[in-house]
């Protein structure tokens, strides 16, 4: 019997479906989503909800085994609380990439799941582990 929070029909179907190594981008608004991977639009409206919010509720069903961030996220910006708070949080380092190669990366996803979120380089790439 599932006991998590409520997720987005659409997002909790795509994370029951994960299988070990599948990749889920969760992205700010301004993420250019590449022709291939599944869509998942949660944003309601600038800034709801932001990628910490949408990473906790998604964390709560799906076991992570690894994690990409662009290195532009590490930069004094607002986003520069992402990798702190994925370390503290997710329970692995990111390892840290270019923006460029996350878009990339990107393409091979099963999903991309569009937050509200509008800090610059807000992005990351999850990596299914598994629960045993």
């Amino acid at each position: 019997m599932k006991r998590s929070p409520l997720l987005h029909a659409e997002l909790s179907h795509v994370i029951a479906s994960l299988g070990h190594g599948d990749m889920l981008v969760i992205g700010d608004a301004g993420l250019p989503i590449p022709d291939g991977p599944r869509r998942i639009d949660l944003a309601v409206a600038r800034g709801v909800p932001g990628i910490t919010d949408v990473l906790k509720a998604v964390l709560s069903e799906m076991q992570v085994e690894s994690a990409l961030i662009a290195r532009e996220a590490l930069e004094p910006l607002p986003a520069g609380t992402l990798p702190a708070w994925c370390e503290g949080q997710l329970g692995v380092v990111p390892q840290v990439i270019s923006h460029e190669e996350l878009k990339r990366v990107s393409a091979r996803a099963k999903a991309v799941v569009r937050t509200g979120e509008c800090t610059p380089y807000a992005n990351i790439i999850l990596v299914a582990g598994v629960a045993f």
